[in-house]
């Protein structure tokens, strides 16, 4: 049982606790990280990596005063232990529990939502600004970045912004040479320099400060000797890209020497003007399976800890989508050498590393670089290959403008797969991919798809493929469904009927097939005769066929995994009132215009009354209206 970290009733606690009890904290967080594993998959390995720095960062700041943001807030669990919330921990995760991500509702040490990476420097810059402005700079703002987040291109926007404005910003790069997989990139080939120049010695020391004592004057030979001054500093000076960008550089440090990691920390805290600490950490560090496979560590199964070894504790089930999804892309790169596939620091997410091993000329893993990933895809298209983007739907959202501007513009055939299209369950709003239908139809030329099985997933990227069109295909972060549905080739445009009836119709789009069909099978017993449709397509949408559905149908469902605004259900609104079809006869069903927590995804969609049951009761209510009214 910690004996410490129960006691914490906030991160001012830690202020004056000996190098030995901070040790006794970090080994306690680790224990209790192992444990939460023990009952959950959670984010693992990016937390055991960053004990030592959180305790180190709490306590030498004063976070209720000073500013604090966690860049991809997967990595805060040891910081939520530390500030309040030990006696709710067990829960995190899970439905009315702890946000896996930082909540502002759930402490005040927690300032923004931070589910994606790359923004903690702006809004940590925002932060000094703002204080600056209101009179507040004696509040220190701090931005934890790891590596793989830094290549993101808003990153460098903030770098440029910090050096000009010279706020008293400080940036903590935590260096662990990962994102989720092994980082990519030249970006990441620098920070190796950085890390092994052999210069972080005694004797670049001796060297710089000889050098400072080197007067300047002004005739051509002083000035000669100021130039080989300034070459030599240069040369010894690891950081120069950030120097020029008018960064202080320090580093880089032992990111798990807590003591050392204090001292740097009081050192940079009064220093005025941007300063990036480099601080070297360890993924996984303390458990040594973690250490060993930080990928497969990163949000691992539950496991039951052996003497130091992880024992899975295997769930059995079906394949997901995102399986049938990458087993696809890898027949299509067999099948057409022009297929080439791309992600944006995903691959293990997206369970990509077979395609990558198989095809490593035409496989390209871009980083947390998604607005580039979709631009450099379009620049592909326009050669004649056919690429594939696949991306999270939630993460698909920074490329916005490159979706519209390099993509749909152009009328280019790249292929969207978005991953995570729906409730992400446990990881919260950050992470649920209900927007994408919303903000991918109202492109002009854009095809947008929905399979309702595993198998029919793999249908459609063929189909997509063949397109000379911008295509985008969503499928969940679930286990696939796998129902006998009549034989029915991809046609653009062109729905499936799943069973016919008149009293009413389901439109179950994706995954909302497979629960309309059980509904249907339980209503046909009480004598109520629906239709299911499997609609495939949410872009282009099949006219003939809802022209059927509104004249026969006594009402219409449409249920989809999304956003009820912007989303499947408005688009057949829309039509409906252009054709003139009778709009008061169809319902809705998805995703309420608010931000849905965190919790399994079954029970959120039967929030939304997305579930048997909550078709089952919707039908009853249509049928019942519908006899009144006849």
């Amino acid at each position: 049982m910690p004996e410490i970290l129960e006691t914490l009733d906030s991160a001012i606690d830690l202020h004056g606790k000996s190098a030995k009890e901070l040790k006794q904290v970090a080994d306690e967080i680790r224990e209790v990280l192992c444990g939460l594993l023990s009952i959950r998959t959670a984010h693992f390995a990016s937390n055991l990596g960053v004990v030592e720095l959180c305790l180190a960062l709490h306590s030498t700041f004063d976070f209720r005063h000073d500013r604090l943001i966690w860049d991809t807030g997967h990595q805060v669990y040891p910081h939520k232990l530390v500030t309040g919330r030990y006696k709710d921990f067990a829960n995190i995760r899970t439905r009315g529990g702890l946000m896996g991500y930082p909540n502002p509702a759930e402490s005040e040490y927690d300032l923004f939502m931070t589910g994606h990476a790359g923004c903690s420097i702006s809004t940590a810059l925002g932060l000094q600004s703002g204080d600056d402005i209101r009179g507040e700079g004696n509040r220190k703002s701090v931005a934890v970045i790891g590596d793989g987040a830094f290549p993101s291109g808003i990153v460098f926007e903030a770098l440029n912004n910090a050096g000009e404005l010279k706020s008293d910003l400080l940036m903590i790069l935590n260096d662990n040479r990962m994102s989720i997989c092994p980082r990519v990139g030249s970006v990441a080939t620098y920070l190796d320099r950085l890390r092994t120049n052999p210069f972080y010695t005694g004797l670049k020391t001796e060297v710089v400060r000889m050098l400072n004592h080197v007067p300047v004057f002004g005739d051509p030979a002083e000035r000669m000797l100021a130039q080989i001054k300034e070459g030599v500093k240069a040369g010894l000076h690891g950081g120069m890209l950030f120097e020029e960008l008018g960064i202080r550089y320090v580093g880089p440090i032992d990111g798990h020497d807590i003591e050392l990691m204090r001292k740097y920390l009081r050192m940079v805290k009064d220093q005025e003007g941007p300063v990036l600490l480099h601080v070297v950490t360890e993924k996984g560090h303390g458990y040594q399976p973690a250490a060993q496979d930080p990928v497969f560590f990163h949000t691992p199964p539950a496991f039951r800890d052996e003497q130091g070894e992880a024992k899975i504790l295997v769930k059995s089930g079906s394949p997901a989508y995102t399986n049938f999804a990458r087993d696809a892309i890898g027949a299509a790169m067999r099948r057409d050498p022009r297929v080439t596939v791309m992600t944006a620091a995903m691959c293990q997410g997206n369970k990509l590393e077979p395609v990558r091993e198989e095809f490593p000329k035409r496989f390209f893993d871009v980083g947390i670089c998604e607005s580039h990933a979709v631009a450099f895809a379009g620049g592909q298209a326009k050669t004649g290959l056919k690429p594939i983007v696949t991306i999270y739907s939630t993460f698909l959202q920074r490329s916005y403008d490159q979706i519209f501007q390099e993509a749909a513009l152009q009328n280019l055939p790249v292929t969207f797969m978005m991953d995570r299209a729906g409730l992400a369950g446990p990881d919260g709003p950050t992470h649920h991919g209900v927007y994408d239908i919303g903000y991918m139809r109202v492109f002009p030329n854009m095809v947008l798809m929905a399979p309702g099985t595993g198998a029919e997933l793999g249908q459609m990227l063929d189909f997509a493929i063949e397109l000379d069109c911008p295509v985008g295909i969503r499928y969940p972060k679930a286990a696939a469904a796998e129902m006998e549905l009549p034989e029915q080739p991809i046609k653009l445009g062109k729905s499936q009927v799943a069973r016919w009836g008149t009293d009413g119709a389901i439109l179950g789009l994706g995954p909302m097939l497979e629960l309309a069909l059980a509904a249907a099978e339980q209503l046909a017993q009480e004598g109520i005769d629906i239709a299911v449709i499997n609609p495939r397509f949410i872009k282009p949408l099949d006219q003939e066929l809802l022209a059927k559905v509104f004249n026969e149908c006594r009402f219409v469902i449409t249920a989809e995994e999304g956003a009820l605004m912007g989303g499947f259900g408005s688009a057949v609104l829309e039509l409906a009132c252009d054709q003139g079809w009778d709009t008061r006869v169809l319902k809705r069903l998805g995703i309420p215009d608010e931000f849905v927590e965190h919790g399994e995804r079954e029970d959120l969609l039967a929030d939304a009354g997305m579930s048997v049951a909550g078709l089952v009761e919707a039908c009853r209510e249509l049928a019942s209206r519908a006899a009144l009214s006849v």
